[in-house]
């Protein structure tokens, strides 16, 4: 093997490398959020169970669990107070 076959393969790989730290970091954001949604839409079921005593019902779907996921417990409180007040 000579030695510009060992550039290349090396260079390729610090490309890869390179690649791999550029989408690395948007992936993370995306995992995070993906996992906060998924919380929130338990959070938003579990105000449903307990709501059940009261007949008080928020829809769970994407939007309402992205809001909670984002937000967090200001973000459920916010869903009961719209839901209350509309």
């Amino acid at each position: 093997m000579d030695f510009f076959n060992v550039f290349i393969i090396l260079g390729c790989i610090f490309a890869f490398w390179i690649i791999g730290k550029v989408f690395s970091i948007p992936l993370k954001a995306i995992g995070k959020l993906i996992l906060n949604s998924v919380l929130g839409g338990f959070l938003i079921f579990i105000i449903n169970l307990i709501g059940q005593l009261f007949n008080f019902h928020i829809g769970l779907n994407v939007v309402t669990s992205l809001l909670v996921g984002i937000l967090g417990i200001p973000g459920a409180i916010l869903l009961i107070i719209l839901k209350v007040f509309i």
